[in-house]
């Protein structure tokens, strides 16, 4: 399902693969965030995703006049993990919402694991 806005000059349609980059860019930019994750199933093995695959990291899930985010993150070791996730769906959900005009009805945070970042 795509994401649908309404405007006066006609309907403009989002792919969820484009939501889910621009959601996974705007992850990445907070603080205490040190990349985002995808799991492999099989093994039950966290991997640290290059920018270019960032949107493996992501979920958007699509209603009618809403969408749900879900977030696979890797924090830095020494760092509030309650913060970063507030900061976090703080920063993505404005994002997202001015890019878009969707609205984001909720964000789900997924700590996969805690990295020192030197």
């Amino acid at each position: 399902m795509k994401g649908h806005v309404n405007t006066q000059m006609g309907d403009i349609q989002i792919s969820e693969d484009v939501l889910a980059k621009y959601a996974g860019s705007a992850a990445v930019e907070c603080f205490g965030v040190v990349g985002m994750a995808s799991i492999n199933m099989k093994d039950g093995i966290v991997k640290l995703l290059k920018k270019d695959n960032i949107s493996r990291g992501v979920n958007v899930i699509m209603d009618e006049d809403a969408m749900e985010i879900g977030l696979h993150i890797i924090v830095a070791y020494g760092v509030s993990i309650a913060a970063v996730a507030e900061n976090l769906i703080e920063n993505v959900k404005y994002k997202v919402e001015d890019m878009t005009g969707i609205q984001v009805k909720k964000i789900r945070i997924y700590v996969e694991g805690v990295r020192v970042t030197e």
